[in-house]
């Protein structure tokens, strides 16, 4: 299998990465069903990406149907060691408006249907979610932001909480408001269980959040609708392109360490030597074979 050092899991409207080169399409399989599509691995600045498209091409997919556990799995099978989330959010803050970026340092999971684990079924780990975001990739993220805004200006915020929701329907104004009172920067619905399932499968993770809209919170402002959505998020689509290649190179250049590179050392419960053997073969590729 060929391997990759980077991950980018495109959201919505980022269906392909343009910068790709040599791409190779790939048909995984993992004990959790398939991934949202193939993954589309190359090389960016010489450095081994794999890309996904979260919805699957064409967007097919609503939030609650993507297959998350695969989709980790997938990217984990690939060696994938950072991982870039694309995401489309609205705003809960007046300062952070549409067409600007966000990089959250929090999640607030308010979803309902997912499954957010790779355990259970005879093995237990409590993996660590108080600093969800690594923020090495994190750091990589601004400074490619940094570089692409040289031409063409970007708005930036650092640090906020994402709230994650289960979807597909927008937020009401009450939850809106809801969400607000909580200290919540931006809400979407893609980021949770996967900001979960990298942490278990010691992959670093962080988002680069794009903002479409002000939800439906703002007095003055547009409500959302999937149309004010997606234009708005094509309309940042190029500049995600560019700064998933500079990040790519940062990111491959100085290959940082990250607390999540070691996630189960102090959280994996159930030894390896207590897993029945279907167990064990069902974590091989998350827990390593080496433990």
């Amino acid at each position: 299998m060929q391997q990759a050092l980077i991950g980018i899991i495109g959201g919505s409207g980022l269906y392909h990465m343009e910068t790709l080169q040599n791409a190779k399409e790939h048909a995984m399989d993992t004990p959790y069903g398939k991934p949202s599509d193939v993954l589309v691995t190359g090389s960016v600045h010489d450095v081994p990406v794999a890309f996904l498209a979260r919805h699957g091409r064409g967007h097919r997919m609503i939030p609650s149907e993507v297959p998350y556990r695969a989709n980790i799995h997938a990217m984990k099978q690939m060696g994938v060691r950072y991982l870039i989330s694309m995401s489309a959010v609205g705003s809960l803050k007046e300062e952070m408006k549409p067409l600007d970026m966000v990089l959250p340092d929090q999640f607030i999971d308010l979803t309902k249907r997912r499954d957010s684990t790779f355990f259970g079924d005879g093995a237990v780990a409590h993996v660590s979610m108080a600093e969800p975001v690594c923020s090495s990739v994190a750091d990589a993220l601004a400074r490619a932001v940094e570089q692409v805004s040289t031409d063409d200006h970007i708005t930036l915020h650092r640090g906020g909480t994402y709230v994650c929701i289960e979807g597909p329907q927008f937020s009401t104004q009450s939850e809106s408001h809801w969400y607000r009172s909580l200290g919540a920067s931006v809400v979407g619905m893609t980021n949770m269980p996967e900001a979960k399932l990298a942490r278990e499968a010691q992959i670093a993770y962080a988002t680069l959040a794009m903002v479409t809209d002000f939800d439906c919170w703002h007095p003055h402002e547009e409500h959302v609708t999937a149309n004010l959505a997606i234009a708005n998020l094509m309309k940042n689509a190029e500049r995600a392109q560019h700064i998933a290649t500079a990040a790519i190179r940062i990111i491959g250049k100085e290959r940082p360490a990250s607390i999540a590179h070691n996630a189960l050392a102090s959280s994996l419960v159930t030894q390896p030597s207590d897993m029945t053997a279907e167990t064990r073969r069902r974590l091989n590729t998350i827990i390593g074979a080496e433990k």
